[in-house]
């Protein structure tokens, strides 16, 4: 026997439907590709993405086609993801800090028929066209008062094209299984893979988003999307926002300290999110100016564990509550954020710091669970760890192309490639991705723990811990490290400030110091990199 319920789809186009019904005039702010801030509300977003789905209509674009976006976090782009997923067709957000070769690559093997891209990206597709052959039209993000010369094929500017048609559209009901959006990921090893979300998925996820627990965004809240759109489907923030109706703020290019803590400050957020090293900018620019954030109640620290200093000082300088958030674009992509329970509330001091530096735990429809080497299910006990798995109806089964169920073991689970333990309430702790873990004479060393120790260190901006070959101990830990600007801190000073922090044997061969480190497109460290850089660093010494 069924139940009597109404047949009623969760579809994308739902989420802008009714944030354009419930809270039509809610703002939603964002710093234009020409510089100039654009204030727009749910009610436009919603008429003009109606205008984008029958142009694509117009343009023989057909359900289950691949629209590609190389974009920054606008209200533009926002209205195409809208657009493009109404007619059933999909949006594939394009990393534009990804190689030029991974770029083609992607939109290759997406076979994208269309692609809009911000005028900050011409001369770079310019260069990538001749070696897209799928791509029908590009659409450039601006008006024809900024619309650059170019020779990309059936260019138009994007207020051009859609001024062709009007709203008279009507979103249609289909199966919330459809596929909505397709994102890669971020190809450190290998090519990039397509991860391709379902409405279902999207909505589903954005719905669990929003719980208390979670990001917990309500009408009364002003947004700031730190992390592009193009990062693991925005972290659902893009549906989540307006599902809540929270006034959403959009940064565009500009993620650098003034212009984020211009948009933290004049706007009067009250939640953001993303990387740390954005916010390390943000403290820096916030400091130098005396300025404090006065409205901000909660920050998300994700992509990267989140280093203590960091947090103590946006929990002890402007008095914002920060949640570490963990999460994959394969999970769909939030896996787990940390707040607090009342199983929690009597921890007090660095046991509560502790605490609030694991990754959290995950929302309803996330199952999580740690096995060793043998594929032992390991004990919640906080310190057995293991390769954690997932499973639930945000989390791929398999990578786009690839056959069903195959990036899923014999019982259903997804491998995220972290090793973790999981405490007895449930809060996530990684202790490494498998590959980066360093193995020094049979015993595992785990650099996110490391990592942060060093970064503890009040003259250290950045650092990272990989693994270096080692005769006798098969690998030792080595830390690359970026001074703070105008520090001159040693690796003695490292060293000194490290002892009685952690175990001996964990203690650094060597500490290297750099300019800068690289990053991933997601704002990630690239260990492999560096390991390719400094894996054979302790070799040459002891050689030497």
């Amino acid at each position: 026997m069924y139940g009597l319920m109404q047949d009623w789809q969760l579809l994308c186009h739902r989420v802008i439907e009714h944030a354009a019904r419930q809270h039509g005039e809610r703002r939603v702010v964002s710093r234009t590709v020409e510089g100039p801030i654009k204030v727009t509300n749910y009610a436009e977003i919603h008429e003009r993405a109606l205008r984008v789905s029958k142009r694509l209509v117009k343009d023989s674009i057909r359900p289950g086609d691949r629209i590609a976006t190389l974009a920054w976090s606008t209200s533009n782009h926002l209205e195409c993801w809208y657009g493009i997923a109404g007619i059933g067709a999909i949006y594939h957000p394009v990393n534009p800090r990804l190689f030029s070769e991974q770029i083609s690559y992607i939109i290759n093997n997406a076979k994208d028929r269309v692609l809009l891209l911000d005028t900050s990206f011409v001369e770079l597709v310019e260069s990538l066209s001749d070696g897209l052959p799928t791509i029908e039209r590009y659409v450039i993000l601006t008006d024809r008062a900024n619309m650059p010369q170019t020779r990309l094929r059936n260019a138009i500017a994007y207020e051009d094209w859609i001024a062709e048609v009007d709203a008279d559209f009507t979103w249609h009901s289909f199966d919330e299984n459809t596929a909505a959006s397709l994102a890669y990921t971020s190809g450190t090893t290998g090519q990039p893979k397509g991860v391709l979300y379902s409405h279902r998925s999207i909505v589903l996820m954005s719905l669990a988003a929003n719980s208390p627990d979670m990001y917990g965004f309500g009408s009364n809240d002003v947004v700031l999307q730190v992390v592009p759109m193009c990062h693991a489907n925005g972290w659902t923030w893009p549906f989540s926002a307006p599902m809540a109706g929270a006034e959403l703020v959009l940064p565009g290019a500009q993620l650098d300290g003034e212009s984020l803590s211009e948009l933290l400050l004049n706007e009067r957020v009250t939640c953001t999110g993303g990387v740390p090293t954005v916010w390390q900018g943000v403290l820096a620019h916030l400091a130098e100016r005396g300025e404090t954030l006065t409205d901000l109640k909660r920050i998300y620290i994700g992509g990267s564990p989140c280093p203590r200093s960091l947090m103590e000082a946006f929990m002890n300088g402007h008095g914002v509550e920060v949640r570490s958030a963990f999460g994959m674009t394969e999970m769909g992509p939030m896996a787990a954020i940390c707040s607090l329970m009342p199983e929690t509330h009597d921890l007090t001091g660095d046991a509560m710091v502790d605490l609030l530096q694991t990754q959290g735990r995950p929302p309803f429809m996330v199952e999580f669970r740690t096995e060793d080497d043998e594929g032992r299910i390991q004990p919640w006990d906080g310190v057995s760890a293991g390769h954690l798995k997932a499973r639930g109806p945000c989390i791929v089964q398999a990578y786009y192309g690839n056959e069903i169920g195959s990036a899923l073991d014999e019982h259903g689970f997804f491998d995220t490639g972290d090793i973790a333990a999981i405490n007895k309430n449930g809060y996530v702790r990684l202790t490494d991705r498998a590959k980066d873990l360093v193995k020094s004479g049979g015993e595992w060393i785990s650099s996110i723990d490391l990592e942060n120790h060093v970064m503890d260190h009040p003259d250290v901006f950045e650092a990272a811990v990989i693994g270096a070959k080692h005769p006798k101990w098969d690998e030792r830990p080595v830390v690359v490290a970026v001074r703070k600007e105008g520090s001159r801190v040693s690796k003695e000073d490292i060293m000194g400030f490290l002892t009685g922090k952690i175990a001996k044997w964990w203690m650094p061969d060597d500490i290297i110091f750099v300019d800068s480190l690289p990053h991933t497109a997601t704002g990630k460290l690239h260990k492999s990199v560096l390991r390719s850089q400094y894996e054979n660093h302790l070799v040459g010494r002891l050689t030497g």
